[in-house]
């Protein structure tokens, strides 16, 4: 058995990472340090983080490195640096910070987009039965810079369909839609469309889509459930709108649609009942 003793720094040296200060400045002044007599660098956070971030500490995704601050290689090439001259290195963690800002962080946008049945809800301190009867279930997101109503009506919250998903932008902010609720989006469209070689393969999915388990679930079957097959009706709707140009003209009819018209305060009904639907409230 081979034996093993914790490492205690005996001397550090703090580096602030940022896309300024990357794993290979890091590495190039390695000799320095070591010639200065440091043991051990206190890193702050290289983990991703919302992009642009001068600090790291507004992580968005805790499993991967910081793009920002250097490729993997560039990281184990720092590494490879430090255990060269036996130096080691610290990584500051502040576990309870994590950034959702420009919808960087993958983990967060489940939630928005599963409610309570996402795998990633527990990570996060949400109330989902507050006083107010009707967010229940929901999360209140505050970052509208006016009235919802005005946002609505001046276009500034727009439909989109992406690589076999629906979502909602404003500004920096990328919203997903449930996939439970695909149906609102297409239904409409869909009638139109009798007699097409692909609508049964349409209807059909937006079927699974319906029967997916409840984002109220907090059933552990119904969580690993759906998140596999929320992921299977993405996966069939890019697939079918990437071999039929007639199904990718049928989802962009009813994006257009659901985005409504300047001045026409009506046609944005649509857009607002689909919003309503979700596992979040927008809010001024």
């Amino acid at each position: 058995m081979i034996e093993t003793t914790a490492r205690i720094p005996t001397s550090t040296y703090r580096l602030q990472f940022n896309r300024r200060f990357t794993f290979r400045d890091a590495e190039s002044i390695v000799e320095y340090l070591d010639a200065l007599g440091i043991s051990d660098c206190y890193a702050s956070s290289y983990l991703k983080a919302v992009p642009g971030s001068v600090h790291g500490y507004d992580v968005a995704d805790p499993t991967r490195l910081n793009p920002d601050i250097g490729t993997p290689d560039d990281y184990r090439a720092w590494i490879d640096a430090l255990r060269a001259r036996r130096m080691g290195h610290v990584l500051d963690l502040v576990p309870n910070h994590m950034g959702i800002a420009k919808s960087s962080n993958p983990w967060w946008l489940d939630v928005l987009e599963n409610g309570p049945s996402s795998r990633f809800a527990h990570f996060f301190d949400i109330e989902w039965r507050p006083l107010k009867a009707e967010l229940a279930d929901k999360v209140l997101i505050p970052i509208l810079g006016d009235q919802y109503g005005a946002v609505l009506e001046r276009q500034e919250l727009r439909l989109a369909y992406r690589e076999g998903a629906f979502v909602v932008s404003y500004f920096d902010d990328t919203l997903p839609i449930a996939p439970d609720t695909y149906g609102d989006v297409l239904d409409e469209e869909l009638e139109r469309w009798n007699g097409r070689a692909d609508a049964d393969e349409l209807r059909s999915l937006l079927a699974a889509s319906r029967n997916l388990p409840p984002r109220s679930s907090h059933d552990p079957e119904d969580v690993a459930l759906r998140a596999r097959e929320k992921e299977v009706v993405k996966r069939r709707l890019a697939a079918l709108a990437q071999r039929s140009e007639p199904a990718q003209e049928l989802i962009d009819r009813a994006v257009e649609r659901y985005n409504g018209v300047a001045g026409q305060p009506r046609s944005f009904d649509r857009l607002d009942g689909l919003l309503n639907e979700q596992s979040y409230r927008l809010a001024n």
